[in-house]
C-alpha cells in the first residue's frame, strides 16, 4: 500500500491576471514533515489551501489521500484533513466557547447547534486540549483567548476527528518569545510521534522550524527554488535566493536560525 499523502502535478492556480502559483510538483508521504518557507506573496497560503482541498488548481492535477480533486466529494474528504489558519479563526463565532470550538471539528462546522456528542468526544476534545496546555480554557469563550491560546486551541480543533494530513499556517505568528517557543516545543513532540499524521507547516521564519520536521519547499513568487530534506534545502544559497538577500544559516541545538550577512 502506498504510503503517499497528496500529489500535486503541474498545480498551478490563477486569479484574474495574478498567476498565485506556477506549475507545483509536490509529492508528500505519511512520515515526512513539511516546511513551506518564503517571503510574504510567495504562494504558501495558497499552496496550503489547495493541499487543503479549499481551493482547486487552474492547471494540473491534485491527489490528497488517495483522492483527486474533481472526482470526489471534497465535503467528504475534508474531516480526514486538519487545518489551522487565521482566517479560520476570524470566522469563530464570537460567544463560541473552545469546547464547542474543538467538539465542533467532529463535523467539519464552526458554532455549535444542536449536535450531539457521546461522552467519548467529549473527553478526546479535552485530553488534546490539555496536550497542548489548554484544558483549563474549556469554558472560557474563544474571542476572549490570548493570540498563543488561540493557535494552541485551534491546533486541538484540527486535530479532533484525527486527521491524516495536519496543515498549519503560520501557527506562531503574532506570539512573544515565550509563548512562540512552547508552541514549538509541543509542535516538536507531535512531529516525532510516528502515529501523528503527516504535516505541513507555513511560515516565514526559519526560526519558527520546530524540530522532527524532515523536509522543506521554498516557494518564490508561486515558483518552487527548492525541495527534499530539511539539510539539503536550508542552505545559504537556497535561503538567500528566496529572500532575495545575502543569509547567514545556523543550525545549532536542533534549531535553525538566519541573519543578514554582513
Amino acid at each position: 500500500m502506498s504510503d503517499e499523502v497528496m500529489k500535486l502535478r503541474g498545480v498551478s492556480v490563477r486569479r484574474d491576471t495574478s498567476l498565485l502559483l506556477r506549475n507545483i510538483d509536490w509529492t508528500a508521504h505519511s512520515h515526512e514533515r513539511w516546511i513551506v518557507i518564503g517571503p510574504n506573496g510567495a504562494g504558501k497560503t495558497t499552496l496550503l489551501q489547495v493541499a487543503a482541498t479549499l481551493v482547486f488548481p487552474t492547471d494540473g492535477s491534485v491527489t490528497v489521500l488517495g483522492e483527486t480533486l474533481g472526482e470526489v466529494d471534497v465535503f467528504e474528504l475534508r474531516p480526514r484533513i486538519g487545518i489551522t489558519s487565521a482566517a479560520l479563526a476570524e470566522r469563530v463565532p464570537s460567544g463560541e466557547k473552545v469546547i464547542d470550538l474543538v467538539l465542533t471539528a467532529s463535523y467539519a462546522i464552526l458554532g455549535r447547534w444542536k449536535e450531539e456528542y457521546d461522552s467519548s468526544d467529549v473527553t478526546r476534545a479535552v485530553e488534546l486540549l490539555d496536550a497542548l496546555g489548554c484544558a483549563h480554557l474549556i469554558r472560557r469563550r474563544f474571542a476572549t483567548l490570548s493570540e498563543g491560546e488561540r493557535k494552541r486551541v485551534q491546533i486541538a480543533r484540527a486535530m479532533m476527528p484525527d486527521p491524516e494530513m495536519l496543515l498549519l499556517d503560520e501557527p506562531a505568528a503574532g506570539l512573544d518569545l515565550g509563548g512562540r517557543e512552547d508552541l514549538l516545543r509541543r509542535l516538536s513532540h507531535l512531529a516525532h510521534d510516528p502515529k501523528a499524521p503527516m504535516m505541513v507547516l507555513v511560515t516565514h521564519h526559519v526560526e519558527e522550524v520546530p524540530d522532527g520536521f524532515t523536509h522543506a519547499m521554498l516557494l518564490r513568487r508561486g515558483s518552487v527554488l527548492a525541495k527534499g530534506p530539511i539539510e539539503q534545502v536550508f542552505t545559504t544559497r537556497n535561503l538567500s535566493r528566496c529572500f532575495g538577500v545575502p543569509l547567514e544559516i545556523e543550525h545549532r541545538n536542533n534549531r535553525w536560525s538566519a541573519w543578514a550577512a554582513r
